[in-house]
């Protein structure tokens, strides 16, 4: 028997034209004629979904400020500069239109920006999680789940660690979610971004912070993932695959939003801290490699793994269940254009050492259902590095 809590109290609308609802929305949190900060990133800018949610909040009489300065991985520096622009505005709200990185840069800004400081003194306890601004996020891709999880991910920008500023209060006062805004995402991103939801699902099932209610949840985000996610990457415009990913990448953001995630994670941020890979692809070079890593001394949970996505069934024995979790994850993420570790031309094997540096330093490390060293990541990067998708079959690691 385990002892948990489970902690949501953001609003869901979902539903296709959803986002052209959002004055009506916005005025349940604050009064007409405020101002209202929009965060986002120069590509969601260009593509032309911002300019429309602008449009229907000018129209009904509220003031916007745009804030587009959020990289693929964001800084602290990014979260600090538009902090400042939040008290020089006096902005009452902020919407964050776009993935991950504007949603937890948005969630930084709706934090320091009332209450000052950086990133760093609210992870060492100096300053106290407190008067956030109410924040509405409007997810462009399905994948990351931000829209309902309480933790926003940062890279300091000297030292290329990531932290995690996480507390109930920076869950989002509401979530819109508009399958429509994601027809137009390209194929990589839909791709890189889906197999994040799928991973937030995978260990926020597994992990040891899990719970009864993340479990339910994780387990129907993966059966909805690994059906959809490839039709979605087909067919961008099938917007019944749009919508069930949009649906998978929410539930799998409950999933994990009050578990945690764990060493495939922990191994994304480190690759993504040093060389900006985009969060998805980083995840999807390393899941084979720490499921097999983990299913070493955790064959039943990968078994019932196995069985959720499909990829086995209860007629399999064991190690065969198991061997098919694998070769399965394996071929589902290079069936959708994601490469591997070694085909990544940028990554150097002298940064492995760093690499796994970070990764144990993770907080998210100690949540991994099975113990995980420095050492045990390095002999997962290496894994990993001396696979390439051209090889007939991927490397084991040694046990």
């Amino acid at each position: 028997m385990i002892n948990f809590e489970y902690d949501c109290h953001t609003k869901m609308i979902m539903g296709t034209g959803k986002s052209k609802d959002i004055a009506s929305i916005v005025e349940d949190i604050v009064l007409p004629s405020a101002t209202i900060m929009i965060v986002t990133d120069p590509g969601v800018k260009s593509a032309g979904l911002v300019t429309p949610i602008e449009a229907y909040l000018q129209e009904a009489g509220y003031s916007v400020v745009v804030f587009d300065q959020v990289s693929p991985n964001p800084r602290d520096h990014e979260c600090l500069t538009g902090a400042e622009l939040f008290r020089k505005v006096q902005a009452s709200a902020v919407i964050a239109i776009g993935g991950g990185s504007p949603m937890d840069t948005a969630k930084a800004i709706a934090l320091l920006g009332p209450n000052g400081g950086n990133p760093e003194e609210y992870i060492a306890g100096k300053k106290a999680y407190t008067n956030v601004s109410p924040l509405i996020c409007i997810p462009t891709t399905a994948g990351t789940g931000s829209e309902v999880t309480r933790s926003s991910v940062i890279t300091l920008a000297t030292s290329h660690k990531k932290i995690t500023l996480k507390h109930a209060l920076l869950r989002p006062t509401i979530a819109i979610l508009d399958p429509a805004l994601t027809s137009t995402v390209p194929k990589s991103i839909t791709a890189a971004t889906g197999v994040d939801a799928l991973v937030h699902a995978i260990e926020g099932y597994t992990c040891k912070e899990t719970n009864p209610i993340s479990k339910a949840m994780g387990a129907s985000a993966m059966k909805t993932i690994v059906t959809y996610l490839p039709k979605a990457y087909e067919d961008g415009s099938d917007l019944e695959a749009r919508y069930k990913m949009q649906e998978g990448s929410l539930l799998a953001g409950l999933c994990f939003g009050s578990a945690d995630v764990a060493a495939v994670h922990c191994l994304a941020e480190a690759l993504g801290s040093l060389y900006d890979t985009p969060h998805g692809i980083a995840n999807a070079v390393f899941l084979p490699y720490v499921i097999q890593f983990n299913a070493a001394e955790n064959k039943s949970l990968h078994i019932e793994l196995a069985n959720i996505m499909g990829f086995a069934d209860k007629t399999d024995a064991d190690d065969v269940a198991i061997q098919k979790l694998m070769d399965g994850m394996y071929t589902f993420t290079k069936n959708l254009g994601i490469p591997s570790l070694k085909e990544l031309s940028y990554v150097k094997v002298e940064d492995f050492e760093k690499m796994a540096e970070l990764a144990e330093q993770n907080n998210s490390t100690k949540s991994n259902v099975r113990a995980v060293t420095k050492a045990d990541y390095l002999d997962i990067l290496k894994a990993a590095f001396s696979y390439s998708h051209t090889d007939k079959e991927p490397n084991r690691l040694t046990e």
